[in-house]
């Protein structure tokens, strides 16, 4: 097995908690049922076209939190993304393997399905990340090649040298096929041993 030189990670999901826990715990506070939110994205044809809209930056976020939450049943849509992502914290695990991951220099990048500008720390990607590639600020959204493709140019270095980890096993595909390794992400315990053995570094 080759050694690779890059590390492209998510965000949500791998760098934070679990989104979808975020979105049960939602659930429970406004008094909905509690995979609500997971089944609009995951199987209402309106939910899927809101969430992919706002991700590829062609919606605005109030726009967003006007009509998700009227598709919810939400009496107050201000504020609704925060409210979404309240239980999201960060994964310092996770955090920590991509710091020293880059310290021992490795090529590090972000590809992330954007929720809006607000759920990002910038000087935190800054100090983690050669590359960003958000995908409301280059209108394409994962699981598009494209998006890999910019995620590893922006690193520096062709897709087969790099690792991809995702949350979201559809995700990793599309990384996989351009000749990345990939990992799926559960926990920071299993994650961070498998990045440190495709990379040959101790993290």
């Amino acid at each position: 097995m080759s050694v690779r030189t890059g590390l492209l990670v998510d965000f949500g999901g791998v760098l934070t908690t679990s989104v979808f826990d975020s979105f049960e715990l939602f659930c429970e506070a406004e008094g909905l049922a509690r995979d609500l939110v997971r089944d609009k994205f995951r199987s209402d044809p309106v939910g899927r076209e809101l969430l992919f809209e706002l991700e590829l930056g062609t919606m605005r976020e109030m726009e967003f939190e006007m009509r998700f939450a009227e598709l919810l049943g939400v009496g107050d849509p201000r504020g609704l993304i925060e409210r979404m992502f309240r239980a999201m914290e960060p994964d310092q695990a996770m955090i920590e393997a991509v710091r020293r991951a880059r310290r021992a220099g490795v090529r590090t990048g972000l590809i992330s399905n954007s929720w809006g500008a607000g759920q990002y720390d910038r000087d935190l990607l800054a100090e983690l990340f050669d590359g960003v590639v958000i995908s409301a600020q280059v209108g394409i959204r994962k699981p598009d090649p494209e998006i890999y493709s910019l995620g590893a140019e922006r690193a520096g270095l062709p897709p087969e040298e790099c690792v991809y980890v995702d949350d979201l096993r559809g995700n990793l595909k599309p990384a996989r096929a351009m000749g990345m390794a990939t990992v799926h992400h559960v926990t920071a315990a299993e994650t961070v041993p498998q990045i440190s053995e495709l990379l040959g570094v101790s993290l």
